[in-house]
């Protein structure tokens, strides 16, 4: 694994239930600042057989969910932030100001 996309993973483990955090906080917190396309790609590559992975608390800037192209996984993934209590707006967003976590 890049020592870039660990620097990630660990910040993403850390982002506790009922928050999220943008890529761009992702890459800012793991001290790599303008680097938020670079956790989409750690999280593509990710292999996490334990589950212990929150990769569904991260979301893009605007407080959106981004699509993945698999069938599927965008709805997961807001089944899985309404379920800890994340609130989204008609429009899809995440209120970053209200859910956004700071590492």
């Amino acid at each position: 694994m890049h020592p870039q996309h660990a620097a990630f993973l660990a910040v993403i483990r850390q982002i506790p239930a009922g928050w999220v955090m943008s890529y761009g906080a992702v890459a800012r917190a793991a001290g790599l600042p303008r680097h938020a396309r670079h956790v989409g790609v750690a999280l593509k590559q990710v292999d996490d057989p334990d589950g212990d992975l929150p990769w569904w608390r991260v979301v893009n800037g605007e407080g959106r969910i981004s699509p993945r192209g698999l069938a599927g996984s965008d709805d997961l993934q807001r089944v899985l932030l309404e379920a800890e209590g994340i609130v989204f707006a008609e429009n899809g967003r995440i209120d970053l100001r209200r859910f956004g976590w700071q590492a």
